[in-house]
């Protein structure tokens, strides 16, 4: 499962490579798809915390690919990941729409 794993983690290195071009940005950057960037009050504490959702995101996305590692092709234990994305996904808007409401100009 060795090519699944390093697929895994070039999906890990793209959304690390979203939070270091968001963490250098100078105007705010997007969060979701299709969704015009907000009007915020400092654009670099606001890019800044949105680089930290996709940095700290992209290390738990990478943490949660290695079962691929270690169990078998059509393993039950690949569960594990597609839960763990369910809830990785979630804590990612979570983490977003707080950072946001701290953020955002109303």
């Amino acid at each position: 499962m060795m090519p699944a794993f390093i697929i895994w983690s070039l999906c890990a290195v793209a959304l690390l490579v979203i939070g270091i071009i968001d963490l250098r940005s100078e105007k705010p950057v997007g969060f979701f798809a299709g969704v015009k960037p907000p009007k915020v009050r400092d654009v670099k504490k606001y890019n800044r915390a949105v680089a930290r959702i996709w940095i700290i995101g992209a290390v738990i996305f990478e943490f949660l690919g290695f079962p691929f590692l270690f169990l078998g092709q059509n393993a039950a234990g690949f569960i594990i990941i597609e839960i763990g994305i369910v809830f990785w996904a979630i804590g990612l808007m979570i983490a977003y729409t707080l950072t946001s409401a701290k953020y955002v100009q109303k």
